[in-house]
């Protein structure tokens, strides 16, 4: 099983700030997946062809079964991470950024403004965060439930979580 999580940032892949999303969503995946992963870490400028070279390359020459990506997912000029997504994916699966935006709006208001999205690349659920890191942490609380699950159905590996970090859903079989 690997995991990527790549930074979407002019800033932190010219080295301006340093990035500390990505080692957020490291974070939060070493406290809720308890079977064996492969960590993967990226940091990339924001763009269309940056980003949509990364995720294929992860996806297609790299096999990595899940990619989370934080970053790019606002209203401002360089916020291009949907549109490179839009190149990538084979399926869109709506409802994670529908779920992510309504609970990040009882945190902050401005969370009507983030437009990530999440899909399906051949064998790869790749799901796009906000770029701070407490908005991370919201955002994979309230998606992360259904990402082993969805993982299984599209024949990628498998994770098993720490039911006192979050509790995968699998429907029980009849």
């Amino acid at each position: 099983m690997k995991i990527a999580a790549v930074t979407i940032s002019d800033r932190a892949s010219d080295g301006t700030y340093e990035d500390k999303s990505g080692p957020a969503i490291l974070a939060y995946l070493e406290n809720a997946v308890t079977s064996p992963w492969e960590p993967i870490h990226k940091i990339i400028p924001d763009g269309i062809e940056s980003v949509s070279a990364t995720l294929k390359q992860l996806a297609d020459e790299e096999g990595v079964d899940l990619i989370l990506t934080t970053g790019g997912t606002g209203p401002s000029p360089r916020d291009l991470t949907p549109e490179a997504m839009e190149l990538v994916m084979e399926k869109e699966l709506l409802g994670f950024g529908e779920l992510m935006r309504q609970l990040s709006l009882k945190e902050v208001p401005t969370a009507i403004l983030s437009r990530q999205t999440a899909g399906i690349r051949d064998k790869s659920l790749i799901i796009n965060l906000p770029g701070k890191p407490a908005s991370i942490k919201t955002c994979l609380d309230a998606v992360f439930q259904a990402v082993p699950y969805c993982l299984d159905l599209i024949g990628a590996g498998r994770i098993e979580t720490d039911p006192n970090a979050i509790v995968a859903f699998r429907p029980k079989a009849k």
